[in-house]
């Protein structure tokens, strides 16, 4: 398995040529890009052939509305572990361009997909779209393959409780504190990681020390108290994590803040990653700092039953 980056025009590697295609952003890499990615794989296979994702970094929409576009679901790295763990022999990262995103569906299908990797099977979901104003619908790509002898495969939606699965649905669940309706979508938990800094210790004068999380990359859930498992130097630990502000001290900025149940040690300046399990409860303000300690209490009992590490 290998990861290439290529900008537009570059030549591709011959080891990605001649096999099973699938394309997207693959944000978060959820139950439905997973099965374009099985499908891809599995293609692939009958064909004797490389199973190729090809991916694109930055997201073209930093490039097109770079003032509406927030976190990712994943970041770059994790996103291509995720991909190959799911099925692709190999990921492409197209070097977001301008210049690329002028490319109409045509001028896209016959450079990339068939004459730089010479691919012969596609597969896509229901809804794909690409080429320059997303002009490229799966109409126009279906005539594309069946003019040049490419097999194309379109997968129908993935729905979990319902609905279509997507990375915008995901994204207005986290926002919503539904952390454990957004794993079922992800098929794992959603994570965010970040270096762990110096707070100003209220927490440890409470009896609850947090580490105190910055440099996070990736979308963070609504405010609110959550089970959660952290993850530090290898070994794993059910947590309580407050992401919002501490309106008990009158403190308005939205933090991270994370109690590894059970840990004692020094932490400062370490990689921490945090599994989201279920929300427990909302942001509030207490009366006083008792009232608060007991509630904090209640919380993490609560994430010990639902986070707990065997």
């Amino acid at each position: 398995m290998a990861t290439f980056t290529y900008a537009l025009n570059a030549p591709m590697p011959e080891v990605c040529r001649g096999g099973a295609l699938t394309i997207g952003n693959f944000d978060g890499v959820h139950v439905g890009h997973q099965a374009l990615l099985a499908e891809c794989a599995a293609r692939g296979r009958a064909l004797d052939g490389p199973a190729v994702a090809v991916t694109f970094d930055p997201h073209p929409s930093q490039i097109l509305r770079p003032d509406t576009i927030g976190r990712p679901l994943s970041t770059l790295a994790d996103r291509l572990v995720l991909m190959q763990k799911n099925g692709a022999d190999h990921v492409l990262i197209l070097q977001t361009s301008r210049e690329l995103l002028q490319l109409s569906a045509r001028d896209f299908f016959e450079q990339i997909v068939l004459r730089q990797l010479g691919a012969r099977a596609l597969i896509e979901g229901y809804n794909f779209a690409f080429g320059h104003n997303r002009e490229g619908t799966t109409e126009v790509l279906q005539s594309l393959c069946l003019g040049h002898e490419v097999a194309l495969t379109l997968l129908p939606a993935r729905e979990v409780l319902g609905r279509p699965v997507s990375s915008s649905r995901i994204r207005e669940d986290l926002l919503a504190g539904r952390v454990d309706v957004a794993q079922q979508l992800l098929g794992r938990p959603h994570r965010i990681a970040g270096r762990v800094a110096v707070g100003q210790k209220r927490g440890a004068s409470l009896g609850f020390p947090t580490a105190n999380l910055h440099e996070i990359a990736t979308l963070l859930p609504g405010n609110g108290v959550y089970a959660v498992r952290a993850i530090v130097d290898g070994a794993t630990w059910p947590g309580a994590a407050n992401i919002g502000p501490n309106p008990t001290f009158g403190e308005n900025a939205r933090k991270v803040e994370v109690h590894l149940i059970g840990f004692s040690g020094d932490i400062y300046d370490h990689d921490l990653a945090v599994e989201f399990v279920k929300k427990i409860r909302d942001t509030r303000a207490f009366a006083d700092v008792s009232e608060l300690t007991a509630q904090i209490q209640c919380d993490v009992a609560t994430a010990q039953q639902y986070a707990g590490v065997s």
